[in-house]
Order: C-alpha cells, then sequence, then structure tokens
C-alpha cells in the first residue's frame, strides 16, 4: 500500500490534521486547557463567594456564624441576595452587649446574695459577695424566683465567656 493522497485532497494540510494512528496533539493540549479552565473558575468562584466569611473571620466579628450560613444558603439556592447581606454584616461593627449585660447579671447575682463558683467568678470582680447572715460559707443559696429543681450555677453556665466569642 502506498502513502498516496487522494485527489480530492489539497497537497499541504494543516499542522492539526494528524495522520491515522497518530496522537491528536492538539486534542490532549485542548483538554488540559479545559481541564485547567475549569478548575481555575471553580476556585475563584469559591474564593469569591467565601470572601464575606473570610473578611468576618480576620476581624473578628461577632455575627462570623451568621454571615458563614448567610454564604452556604446563597451557596445552595444561588440567591445573590444573602451572599450581599453576608458582605454587608462582615464590614459593620456591632456593638459588644454581652460585656456589659454581663456586668449587670454579676451585679445582680451579688445584690442577691449569690455566690459565683470561683471558675466563673469575672475578672472585674475584686470583693466577694456577701454571705448571708446564719449560712455556713460557701452554702449556694437560691432566691426565690428560682423556683424548685433548678440550678444557679447551671444558669450561670448558659453565658458564654469572652474567650468563645473572639474566635480564636
Amino acid at each position: 500500500m502506498t502513502d498516496a493522497i487522494h485527489q480530492a485532497a489539497t497537497h499541504h494540510l494543516p499542522s492539526f490534521i494528524t495522520a491515522p494512528g497518530q496522537t491528536d496533539v492538539l486534542m490532549v493540549v485542548m483538554a488540559v486547557v479545559l481541564l485547567l479552565s475549569v478548575l481555575g473558575f471553580g476556585i475563584f468562584f469559591f474564593r469569591l463567594h467565601t470572601l464575606p466569611e473570610r473578611i468576618a473571620h480576620r476581624t473578628h466579628k461577632i455575627q462570623f456564624e451568621i454571615v458563614a450560613i448567610l454564604g452556604l444558603i446563597a451557596l445552595f439556592t444561588h440567591m445573590h441576595i444573602f451572599w450581599i447581606a453576608g458582605l454587608l454584616l462582615a464590614f459593620i461593627e456591632l456593638p459588644d452587649f454581652g460585656t456589659s449585660l454581663n456586668r449587670i447579671a454579676d451585679s445582680t447575682e451579688a445584690l442577691a446574695g449569690i455566690k459565683p463558683p470561683e471558675s466563673l467568678a469575672s475578672p472585674h470582680e475584686t470583693r466577694a459577695a456577701p454571705e448571708p447572715a446564719g449560712e455556713a460559707p460557701g452554702a449556694a443559696t437560691e432566691p426565690p424566683h428560682f423556683g424548685q429543681g433548678h440550678d444557679v450555677a447551671k444558669v450561670r453556665d448558659t453565658r458564654k465567656s469572652k474567650k468563645e466569642l473572639s474566635h480564636a
């Protein structure tokens, strides 16, 4: 068999046409380019999509979890308003109400005569709460509004400490 060119074919074939049985180099190069471009676009999409979450985490915002949830909702519902809301929340500085509310709660407990456990004592407390007369030192007293079956220490444990809010 001879390698004669068909009569209808041109005498000069372009370089991207391969001979039978040979590797199509152009197809392999284009497959690699397509794979890398899809992978690069996906990485860019997810980096852009997590931008509000990364901003809120970097600046140690209290609302970090809310921003993360809004980002997930936007990802799975394809509603961009959630992403925009998360981005706005990531830039807004919410006031810290927790510290002042903890101080109010500590003062109220001190007025009620409830002594907090040593492990949960606030750093701003310099003196111990006064012990009620006739009670043994260190005995926990329960105010009448808690009723039966409630533990004062459990109620105090529900408040978050300042370290838990800082997101490491």
